[in-house]
């Protein structure tokens, strides 16, 4: 990489730490080219993306975001991973960490807030942005549906009180 590419890399990343909302940061040594394209593939349909960068040029790239104190993570072999949704590049990354024992999560970001590997794996367990979504739907769908029902009750009781009684005239 000449310099001009080291700088628009910088700036790049810098632009991603300012912009995504959660950063990951792993160790991958010993993982085989199968496996990181396995990762980035996982990552994709999750939404969030994996990149391989030099330390000196990652630390550079979070001088003034709000991540800049997860600096001392970059040591040895790292990825970083990112996304908008907060819980979808922790969830990933833990599910990989699980089954492969190359990977490791060292910690990583939420906006300004510092994260150690405990809390990216809590933060993974939490269910997804679209999910809490659909949870918050059906929360709202069910009284509406509770309500039409027992609206519907008394005109289906009185129904059936009429209907009694128009058969018994013609049972008699």
């Amino acid at each position: 990489m000449d310099r001009a590419e080291k700088k628009e890399l910088v700036a790049t990343l810098n632009e991603v730490f300012k912009t995504t909302s959660v950063i990951v940061v792993a160790h991958n040594k010993g993982l085989t080219v199968n496996q990181v394209n396995d990762l980035r593939g996982r990552m994709a349909q999750a939404g969030a993306t994996v990149k391989v960068a030099k330390n000196r040029l990652a630390k550079l790239a979070l001088e003034g975001t709000g991540a800049s104190g997860i600096k001392d993570l970059f040591t040895g072999p790292t990825m970083v991973a990112y996304a908008a949704d907060p819980v979808a590049a922790p969830k990933v990354a833990a599910e990989f960490a699980k089954a492969n024992e190359k990977f490791v999560v060292l910690g990583g970001a939420l906006g300004s807030t510092i994260m150690d590997a405990k809390a990216v794996k809590a933060l993974a367990e939490l269910p997804s942005l679209d999910q809490l979504r659909a949870r918050i739907v059906g929360m709202i769908q069910t009284p509406a549906t509770r309500i039409a029902g027992v609206l519907a009750a008394p005109g289906g009781q009185i129904a059936r009180v009429i209907n009694a009684y128009a058969t018994k005239d013609k049972a008699a």
